[in-house]
């Protein structure tokens, strides 16, 4: 045994420690694929600093120290700009629409009906007939909203009318600034959207960090900030 390797192997494990407190926390459930393949080659990294001789300690901390400052300018621009997180991260899919498979869009992403059916048993799902709405998320978690008759406790059991209009929660605002293809696919006028803001005191969508219409019709608004 190499007696130099010790400090080396001491050296990457504080070195690495500090530096992924600087990269933030982030658990496991919400990784994406970016994240993932980011993490793996950072330990790979202070892997070599520790055992391969061939690397020295000064090249070892400087290839850790600059895939650490890399990771946090994506992650800031990430933040900045939708267009490099959806880059970066891809967007949600959906995969059954209306209780109805979504053939193209499982093409598209290579995924087979057996392996969707796996995830919707892992969500305790087990019939695709009880499924209205099923989301692949960015981190690979298969989201999953029952039909009506399907769910716990139904508006048809509390006697509470109900309208079929939007099945789901609908994005309309991101960061301040509308989602277009949402807008098109759920007949949402913008017209309706700039009334609905001026009736909560919003005179511009840049003001909203995040709004969304609700199953019901109404709409749920959250600013920014600082926002007046």
């Amino acid at each position: 045994m190499q007696i130099d390797i010790l400090p080396r192997t001491a050296l990457a494990f504080f070195v690495l420690l500090i530096l992924t407190r600087l990269l933030g926390k982030k658990q496991l459930s919400h990784l994406t694929f970016f994240n993932y393949i980011t993490g793996i080659t950072f330990g790979n990294i202070a892997a070599e600093l520790a055992s391969d001789k061939q690397i020295t300690t000064a090249e070892g901390l400087a290839s850790l120290i600059l895939w650490t400052v890399l990771t946090i300018i994506v992650d800031f621009l990430s933040l900045k700009s939708g267009s490099i997180r959806t880059f970066l991260n891809g967007e949600p899919a959906v995969l059954i629409k209306q209780g109805k498979i979504q053939h193209k869009v499982m093409s598209k992403m290579r995924l087979s009906l057996d392996e969707l059916l796996t995830m919707l048993r892992n969500s305790n799902v087990f019939s695709i007939k009880d499924v209205d709405y099923a989301i692949i998320e960015t981190n690979g978690h298969l989201s999953v909203s029952k039909k009506q008759d399907q769910q716990a406790a139904t508006r048809q059991d509390m006697h509470i009318p109900g309208s079929d209009e939007f099945r789901i929660p609908v994005e309309i605002i991101v960061d301040g600034k509308i989602v277009k293809r949402n807008l098109q696919e759920f007949n949402i006028s913008y017209q309706w959207i700039y009334h609905e803001l001026r009736k909560v005191g919003i005179v511009s969508v840049s003001e909203v960090l995040y709004a969304e219409l609700e199953s019901e019709g109404t709409i749920f608004i959250d600013k920014y900030e600082n926002s007046k």
